[in-house]
């Protein structure tokens, strides 16, 4: 079993912000299993299921907020008895990476990001990640809760279906267990 997990906050009122890229990322790749999000309350989630090569996915959008995820992520791995370095990867929202960058790691620390503060402090540093560069000018006259929570510019949206085909194939390597760290720019 694999489990594919996005960060985000609930909530209509943040749904196409930049925190939430990870949560539209996982949405566009469900979507093209045919994978649709049900509510799971004993794992604090929505969670979409589906089978490649014989092997069962979890698409995982926790229902706790953003910085709390990894109360969430713990039960999903405490249940099913999943190893976080091998059968775990999160997407997320990168402040430091430029808008249309995605790196990809197998392990690290939280950089800042408090919701990977939050998924450390609960499965340890050992386990996958996909990166998502938000970054762009407007950066340097804002707060960085007042960016994050900001809704993406009409270039940008236009551009995230390009940047989620990518995202969709790095989660195939992670599937295949092909899942190496590297960076690239697709905007």
């Amino acid at each position: 079993m694999k489990v594919i997990f996005a960060q985000g906050n609930p909530g209509s009122e943040y749904a196409h912000t930049r925190h939430n890229v990870g949560f539209l990322a996982i949405d566009t790749i469900a979507a093209t299993y045919q994978a649709t999000f049900a509510d799971k309350s004993k794992f604090h989630a929505q969670i979409a299921e589906t089978t490649r090569a014989g092997e069962k996915i979890l698409f995982v959008k926790p229902t706790t907020f953003y910085n709390d995820t990894g109360q969430s992520a713990r039960q999903i791995i405490d249940f099913y008895k999943l190893d976080p370095a091998t059968d775990f990867i999160v997407i997320h929202d990168d402040l430091a990476l430029p808008f249309g960058t995605i790196r990809t790691r197998t392990k690290g620390q939280d950089a800042g990001n408090n919701g990977i503060k939050s998924l450390n402090s609960h499965l340890g540093q050992e386990y996958s990640r996909i990166r998502i560069g938000i970054y762009n000018e407007r950066r340097e006259r804002m707060d960085d809760v007042d960016f994050v929570l900001g809704k993406f510019n009409s270039d940008e949206q236009d551009n995230l279906p390009r940047i989620f085909k990518e995202v969709a194939q790095f989660t195939d390597q992670f599937i295949q267990g092909q899942f190496d760290p590297t960076k690239i720019t697709v905007i």
